[in-house]
């Protein structure tokens, strides 16, 4: 595997929605890395393209413990409160699979830092030096805080935030923000029933 040494978003981003895959967060629909197919569509919906999974580009199941075993630790590396324990963690991250940065022409025909992965690396390992590489390029760009819990109550989702604003609140923004407008509007509705003067006098029974 291959990527842009700068291009930190792409790395931040599979750390978010790896975190976010675990039943821990996806309380209403379970796990999501089921299988090693699920593994697989998990990377094929993100574009990725790493060199490992040998059997017609399909993750095995050895493929998909390891990818959880990383989640759980990506997970404790976010959740960290100092930055320099995530330094460290992302550099180790990095350190299972990258060759260190080379220098490659790019699409236009312009010279590119890369991070380019060990052929032997594993399916996990490769997405450990990119998610570590991503984790990096936060830190050194924009700031510790952009690694956040998601402001949702009702929500242990975790992301990064690479937005040019920084203002993003929710691990899921289309489910958690939606699911929170609803909660909020219930909690509004009963309130305004509970103040009603036509429900002071009402026998729930007749």
């Amino acid at each position: 595997m291959k990527f842009p040494f700068s291009d930190y978003a792409t790395g931040a981003g599979v750390a978010t929605d790896l975190v976010n895959t675990s039943a821990r967060v996806r309380r209403s629909t379970g796990e999501v890395l089921v299988d090693a197919n699920a593994l697989g569509r998990f990377l094929a919906d993100r574009g990725l393209l790493p060199d490992a999974p040998a059997q017609d580009l399909r993750p095995t199941a050895q493929d998909l413990e390891e990818v959880l075993a990383l989640r759980r630790e990506v997970r404790a590396l976010l959740e960290a409160t100092g930055e320099e324990q995530v330094a460290d963690g992302a550099n180790a991250l990095v350190g299972r699979a990258g060759v260190g940065p080379v220098l490659h022409r790019d699409a236009d025909g312009r010279w590119q830092w890369y991070v380019e992965t060990s052929p032997r690396a594993s399916l996990a390992e490769e997405l450990a030096a990119l998610i570590g590489t991503g984790l990096l390029g936060v830190l050194h760009t924009l700031q510790h805080d952009r690694i956040r819990h998601c402001s949702s109550p009702v929500c242990d989702g975790m992301f990064v935030d690479t937005s040019k604003a920084g203002r993003r609140r929710y691990c899921m923004p289309g489910l958690c923000g939606n699911r929170l407008n609803v909660a909020n509007h219930r909690a509004r509705r009963l309130a305004d029933e509970a103040r009603s003067p036509d429900s002071a006098g009402k026998n729930p029974r007749a």
